[in-house]
């Protein structure tokens, strides 16, 4: 019987204790913040160009406007001044400071975004990069502070670079696609990189704004999702098994131009397509057309699916 006492008493007990303790333990910590005047003392350019952001907005409810300024982001600026400045007393977002910890000082407003339910999944931060790998805080839309900024998405998002510059930082390999004769139009910004992809993570694969890639291409490419009563099997079950996304050097974007495209699945002996150079080929009225374009949809233009009920359909000829 006693024993529950004990528990029930230890309780309030604890209870008075950081009732007591804890204003003053605020007080103290509360005491190291220094206001954003003091700021502004040494980080004039910094300071205007966070008057001037989304940040400084009082009217946004838990903004840093709202709260401690500069220090809602940075830390506590006491002991920063108190050393004379230096980036080790205070977070400064540099290369130096842990990712984990830059990131966090974000998601402490912005979790709640339904932009950011999979950050913790995400290739991005797996690779150790943070908000501020692609984020500026300090800049208004369109300030001189990085420069002219006349790409939306950054006037809007805050970016450093304007897309697809700012991707192609890092994904070169990307970057030489694009530049390949057949392309997407992403350096033209005419289709930005986050219209196929979310940069804060997702359940599709690369990142994708969808749970495969040919649902992904069938928002833009309706024409080709049928249903169709023949279908192309490697069609239904992924159109990365003939286009490349970002760019190719053959039309359409294929993988590899026709017909060896083709004949990568189907086997050769029933449709030749070795070069015929055999004179003969000119004479008559019918002259054998293996002699010109060597394309297999000149017959079979129906690749992603036919609806005919026909045998031709059965081939994919219309």
């Amino acid at each position: 019987m006693r024993r529950p006492f004990v528990c029930v008493a230890l309780c309030l007990l604890s209870l008075v204790c950081y009732l007591m303790f804890s204003p003053i333990l605020f007080a103290q910590e509360k005491s190291d913040y220094m206001g954003a005047d003091s700021c502004k003392e040494c980080h004039k350019d910094h300071y205007d160009t966070y008057l001037r952001s989304v940040h400084a907005a009082k009217y946004i409810p838990n903004s840093p406007g709202k709260g401690d300024s500069c220090e809602t982001c940075h830390g506590a600026g006491g002991p920063h001044i108190q050393k004379g400045g230096g980036k080790g007393s205070i977070l400064s977002f540099t290369r130096s400071n842990d990712p984990k910890e830059k990131a966090g000082k974000c998601l402490a407003c912005h979790i709640d975004s339904n932009k950011m339910a999979f950050w913790t999944l995400s290739k991005h931060k797996v690779s150790g990069l943070s908000c501020d790998s692609c984020h500026v805080v300090h800049v208004a839309s369109g300030s001189s502070f990085t420069g002219k900024l006349s790409n939306l998405a950054v006037q809007k998002k805050h970016l450093k670079t304007p897309l697809p510059d700012l991707c192609f930082s890092c994904h070169k390999d990307i970057r030489s696609q694009t530049m390949k004769q057949a392309h997407h139009p992403i350096r033209e910004g005419k289709t930005p990189c986050f219209s196929c992809h979310e940069p804060h993570g997702g359940f599709g694969p690369k990142m994708l704004k969808t749970d495969s890639v040919n649902e992904l291409c069938y928002k833009c490419h309706a024409e080709k999702r049928g249903p169709y009563l023949r279908e192309h099997p490697p069609v239904a079950e992924n159109c990365m098994n003939c286009h490349v996304a970002h760019g190719s050097n053959h039309n359409n974007l294929l993988v590899s131009r026709t017909p060896q495209l083709c004949q990568s699945c189907h086997d050769w002996s029933a449709h030749p397509g070795v070069p015929n150079t055999r004179f003969g080929t000119f004479q008559g009225q019918n002259p054998s057309n293996r002699m010109f374009s060597r394309n297999c949809q000149l017959c079979h233009s129906a690749v992603h699916g036919s609806s005919s009920p026909a045998d031709r359909g059965k081939k994919l000829i219309r």
